[in-house]
C-alpha cells in the first residue's frame, strides 16, 4: 500500500495575494518594447511572438528568448523523458483531452475567461488558436526540442505573449482589478493544471488509466513547464494529491457561470464540430465534452445536453469522432 503523500495548502489569503500577480520578469521586458516602439511596435511585437522566428530586433528581447536552456533545480529529466514518451503514446487520446476538456475546464473559471474574451484571440479565429496551441504541445513534448533549445524558446514566447495581454488589458483602463490581474498566477496554475492533473483525469475517465509513474511523470514534465513559464513555485504542486488539492481550491474560488465562459465554450464547439466528418455526429463533440466535464461545469458552461449520445459516448473511443487537424 502506497504512503499518502503530504500536500501543502493554498489559503484564500496566499490566492488572492497571487491573483494580484502577474510576472515581474517578463512584465518588465513588456514595457521595455512599450517604451522604445509605442503601441503600434508593441503590436507587431505580439505578432513576432506568434511566430517560429527566432532573432528580434531588440538585443534585450533576444537575451530573453534566446537564453542558454538550462533546467530549473527542481527538474528529473528523467521523469521528464517519462513523461514525454506517456505523451507519444497516448498523443490521440491526449488530443481529445484538451480540447473536449481541458480547454472547456479553463473556460469555466468567469474571471479568467474575461481576459480571453476581452482580447477576441479565441472566438475570433478559434481554428488558429487551437493550432497554436497544438504546436506548442507538439514542441514541448518532443525530446529533441529540450536539448536544441527549440522548446524553452516556445515556452518564453508564450510567456512574453501572457505578459503583452496584461499590458494590453490593463493599457487603457477598462479592466476591473476585482477581477484579478490579467493572466495572473492563480489563472496561470489553473491553465497548467488543466492541461497536466486534469487531462489525466480525464484519460481516466474514459478507460485509459495510467499507471501512478506515468500521471507522476506527465505532471512533473508540465511542472518544469510551468516553472520556466513564470508560474511561481508555490503553486506548482509537487505531486498528484497536491494537484488535486490546488485545483479543487481553484475551481471552488473561481467556477462560476459567466457569458465569456459560455461564448468561448460556444465558438470551440464550432470548431470542433467542423472536425466531424459524418453530419449524424455532429452534437457528439457537445456530449463528449459534457461527459469528460461533468453536469456541473457544462451547464455553466452552457454545453447542451444530447441525451441519446450522452448513453453512447462512454462506449465510443473518442478519437473516432474527428477527424485529422488540417496542418
Amino acid at each position: 500500500m502506497n504512503p499518502i503523500k503530504p500536500t501543502r495548502s493554498f489559503s484564500n489569503e496566499l490566492m488572492d495575494r497571487l491573483r494580484q500577480t502577474g510576472d515581474e520578469v517578463a512584465d518588465n521586458i513588456i514595457l521595455q518594447v512599450f517604451q522604445q516602439t509605442e503601441m503600434a511596435g508593441l503590436r507587431d511585437f505580439f505578432k513576432w511572438l506568434n511566430t517560429n522566428e527566432t532573432e528580434y530586433s531588440l538585443s534585450f528581447v533576444n537575451d530573453f528568448v534566446n537564453q542558454k536552456p538550462v533546467l530549473p533545480a527542481l527538474a528529473n529529466w528523467k521523469k521528464m523523458q517519462k513523461g514525454m514518451d506517456f505523451f507519444k503514446e497516448n498523443q490521440e487520446r491526449i488530443g481529445i483531452m484538451l480540447a473536449c476538456l481541458a480547454l472547456p475546464y479553463c473556460y469555466a473559471g468567469a474571471d479568467g475567461a474575461k481576459v480571453l474574451a476581452k482580447s477576441q484571440r479565441i472566438q475570433n479565429d478559434t481554428l488558429k488558436r487551437l493550432e497554436e496551441t497544438g504546436e506548442f504541445i507538439f514542441t514541448v513534448m518532443q525530446e529533441k526540442n529540450w536539448h536544441n533549445g527549440k522548446a524553452f524558446r516556445k515556452i518564453l514566447k508564450v510567456r512574453l505573449m501572457h505578459a503583452a495581454i496584461r499590458f494590453f488589458s490593463e493599457f487603457h483602463g477598462t479592466w476591473n482589478t476585482a477581477w484579478g490581474k490579467p493572466v495572473n498566477q492563480e489563472d496561470m496554475a489553473g491553465t497548467n493544471g488543466a492541461f497536466s492533473y486534469i487531462v489525466i483525469r480525464g484519460l481516466r475517465k474514459t478507460g485509459k488509466t495510467p499507471s501512478e509513474s506515468e500521471e507522476e511523470a506527465y505532471l512533473h514534465l508540465w511542472n518544469i513547464i510551468s516553472h520556466i513559464m513564470g508560474v511561481e513555485e508555490v503553486l506548482i504542486p509537487q505531486n498528484l494529491r497536491e494537484a488535486f488539492t490546488l485545483d479543487k481550491v481553484i475551481a471552488n474560488r473561481q467556477f462560476r457561470p459567466s457569458e465569456e465562459g459560455k461564448l468561448l465554450t460556444k465558438s470551440l464547439l464550432q470548431t470542433l464540430e467542423s472536425f466531424v466528418p459524418n453530419p449524424l455526429l455532429k452534437s457528439f463533440p457537445a456530449a463528449q465534452m459534457r461527459y469528460l466535464l461533468g453536469d456541473e461545469i457544462a451547464d455553466l458552461l452552457g454545453i447542451p445536453f444530447q441525451s441519446i449520445e450522452s448513453k453512447i459516448i462512454p462506449f465510443i473511443p473518442t478519437q473516432i469522432l474527428f477527424k485529422a487537424q488540417p496542418s
